[in-house]
């Protein structure tokens, strides 16, 4: 097994294997926009190699990049498949080269993430988990029914919750936590109680959890890198590497693909760049948050839980799924009403954590830009200068997930 680090070690290390295919590539893609990687697919294709690319119906703001790139394969001679939308998000990231080399990811073949975010990768020969691989990228290409064979391979939502649940309640001494946000009420629980067993619980990312541990659980938000990856280091020898965060919807409702192996070189060089994130981000003083206006902020707060809540039709639907199938059509009113009221308060806290979190960042923006332009009254020219490169970065959706 061999441990990738971003940044670090980039895309060479599949485009190495991608060149020296001999027989089929399958390439899972949700973001993609790394020119070297497509020309050697490309390449591959042309060489009598066959290629076939499983790609997202839909990522946030980037479906027409999609598109392009489906076209763009297709006139090459690469099979493409579109990713069904029976699931919120497809947003597994893996590689399967000649039926033995599993190149698994938690980063998107994008220079946002290989360069300028924090991530991890690995690269398995493992027969199991190439096998379990190989068959969840055929099942999804039909759009057939994927049922989990293999306990170290981890697929959302098929067997995921299940098995980074006894990952979790498997640590004896030290759980190492990367995550973009952790706020599954039930993983939450899990580590609070793994905390107040004694084992030494450190977190970089979000961490949505009240604990009740003489020493409440820490969680650092990465500085100065962008965090994208979900890593889990268990007792210094068992690793989760996926992309599923431990929160409801990567779990339960989304496609994300992981897995479990256990190498103890892989799990001490995850633990030292740990220590040198931890480190940098502990030492990184949080922004201030300036004051809103109790009328504004409440504004603010009720447009953004407005966005966050699912429409009234998707809510029927998922009501009707749920329960017609579970009572072969005899649904009681009372009975629909009582379940659905403990869901939508749940959802509604979470909309809400999301709206808060919301409103501050654009509060912390609108503080900054303010501190921008009072500096620049003092700067003869700054403002010629900021007008010549605005455009120059990329939208802030392409920044997401």
């Amino acid at each position: 097994m061999r441990l990738l680090i971003q940044p670090g070690d980039g895309l060479e290390p599949l485009i190495a294997a991608v060149k020296r295919a001999q027989q089929r590539i399958e390439i899972v893609i949700f973001r993609f926009d790394d020119a070297a990687l497509e020309q050697a697919l490309v390449a591959a294709a042309e060489r009598g190699v066959k290629v076939s690319a499983l790609i997202a119906f839909t990522n946030h703001g980037g479906e027409k990049n999609l598109r392009k790139l489906e076209t763009r394969f297709l006139a090459k001679g690469i099979t493409v498949a579109r990713t069904a939308d029976d699931l919120e998000r497809y947003h597994g990231k893996m590689v399967i080269v000649d039926g033995h080399e599993l190149h698994l990811l938690s980063y998107n073949y994008t220079h946002l993430d290989v360069d300028k975010s924090r991530s991890f990768g690995i690269i398995t020969t493992n027969r199991a988990l190439v096998q379990e691989a190989s068959r969840l990228f055929e099942c999804d290409c039909a759009r057939q029914s994927y049922s989990a064979g293999c306990s170290r391979f981890v697929v959302s939502p098929i067997n995921a919750r299940r098995e980074l649940a006894e990952f979790i309640r498997g640590a004896g001494k030290q759980l190492l936590i990367y995550d973009v946000e952790l706020a599954d009420a039930a993983m939450v629980r899990l580590i609070e109680e793994r905390a107040r067993a004694g084992v030494a619980v450190r977190i970089i990312g979000t961490f949505c959890g009240k604990t009740k541990t003489a020493d409440p659980l820490v969680a650092h938000k990465l500085a100065p890198l962008r965090l994208h990856t979900r890593l889990m280091v268990r007792d210094h020898r068992r690793i989760f590497l996926g992309s599923q965060s431990l929160r409801r919807t990567e779990l339960d409702a989304r496609r994300e693909i992981g897995v479990i192996v256990d190498d103890l070189k892989a799990a001490a060089a995850i633990e030292k760049v740990f220590d040198q994130d931890w480190e940098q981000s502990a030492s990184e003083k949080p922004a201030a948050i300036p004051e809103l206006s109790g009328r504004k902020a409440l504004k603010k707060v009720a447009k953004a839980i407005s966005k966050n809540l699912p429409p009234a039709h998707a809510l029927a639907d998922a009501i009707r799924e749920e329960f017609v199938q579970q009572t072969n059509g005899r649904v009681d009113r009372r009975a629909v009403e009582s379940a659905v009221k403990g869901a939508v308060k749940e959802a509604v806290k979470d909309a809400v954590k999301k709206a808060v979190s919301t409103v501050v960042d654009e509060a912390i923006k609108d503080d900054s830009h303010a501190d921008d332009n009072r500096g620049s009254e003092q700067r003869p020219g700054a403002h010629r200068r900021r007008a010549a490169g605005a455009g120059g970065n990329r939208s802030h959706a392409e920044s997401r997930r």
